[in-house]
């Protein structure tokens, strides 16, 4: 008998949420995520020491004491992070650019464009290489560009059907629906649990995917940010799923088979409608979901202050 971790692999691909990579080593998923936070904790462990003392003798090298000594360092350390993960997962990393600039498009492009040349120093091809950016209008227009560019990218902090298909309309290679922060937001709100089956957070990724499928977006659907298992084995079938290592233990500790609840020919309501986007009408979409809101600035405020703990870490450590 096979087990659930085994089983969604069958159905899904399994993306590992850790930047820690022995973890990853040891559930061999196909692609690997990191973000702000998970590059904090990483660079913490005592594995990551000799990057983080490379990572700032390299910005030392390049930039001295200047402004951007620490945009570098963080930036090098992000990449050689994702660098030794790519040893480990055979697919692609997702690597986040600073989310202090989620409502600059301009510097959003040009931050993306540095960690891929980081990645091409380090010999490592841009197929391999998803750019994370949060899903606001702005990085949304920069997502248009990068892909223009053929710079693939990962849209995170996605919690509206908005948002996700303003980014299949800028041909995003991925979307990434965070399913436990949704419930968290409704949980507080309701005053009440949530079983897996009426979890709105998996409620959201089931028609997110659906909606793409419908109107032939060749986005790809990843859920992530899972509290439960439940939440998992719902959303089988999903394009991909990104886990983190205890969730990706507890599945594999539990024996069983998966069946998809989602497919791509999967029958659709007729009621779904395709949405046609500007900045108005976007912004206006926003601002009738309060979860959405919410949930989007909480993100970026916390990924932006995990940052801020980043650099004091990397200050200390350099002295």
């Amino acid at each position: 008998m096979s087990n659930y971790l085994e089983s969604l692999a069958q159905h899904t691909v399994i993306v590992a949420d850790t930047g820690n990579f022995e973890a990853i080593a040891a559930f061999k998923p196909e692609d690997a995520t990191t973000n702000p936070s998970l590059v904090l904790k990483a660079a913490q462990l005592a594995v990551y020491k000799p990057l983080v003392a490379k990572s700032l003798q390299a910005a030392m090298e390049k930039q001295g004491n200047s402004e951007l000594f620490m945009e570098y360092a963080i930036d090098k350390l992000s990449v050689s992070i994702g660098v030794e993960i790519l040893k480990v997962v055979p697919g692609k990393i997702s690597t986040e650019v600073d989310a202090r600039l989620s409502f600059d498009t301009a510097r959003t492009v040009e931050r993306a464009r540095k960690l891929i040349s980081l990645y091409q120093e380090a010999g490592v091809s841009k197929n391999r290489i998803l750019i994370k950016i949060a899903a606001t209008w702005e990085g949304i227009q920069a997502c248009e560009v990068l892909e223009n560019e053929g710079i693939h990218t990962n849209m995170t902090l996605i919690f509206s059907l908005a948002q996700a298909a303003a980014c299949a309309q800028a041909k995003a290679f991925l979307v990434s629906p965070f399913v436990g922060r949704i419930m968290d937001w409704h949980k507080a709100n309701e005053g009440r649990d949530f079983a897996p089956a009426e979890d709105p957070g998996v409620i959201s990724v089931q028609n997110i995917y659906k909606y793409f499928k419908k109107f032939g977006h060749e986005t790809i659907v990843m859920g992530a940010s899972f509290r439960s298992i439940g939440e998992i084995t719902e959303l089988c079938g999903c394009d991909r799923l990104t886990i983190a290592p205890e969730l990706m233990k507890e599945l594999e500790s539990t024996p069983g088979e998966l069946t998809p609840t989602l497919t791509p020919t999967m029958e659709v309501e007729e009621s779904v409608k395709v949405l046609k986007l500007d900045e108005k009408s976007f912004r206006w979409a926003m601002n009738e979901d309060p979860m959405a809101t919410e949930k989007l600035a909480e993100g970026i405020r916390k990924f932006a202050q995990d940052l801020n703990t980043l650099e004091d870490f990397l200050r200390k450590f350099e002295e």
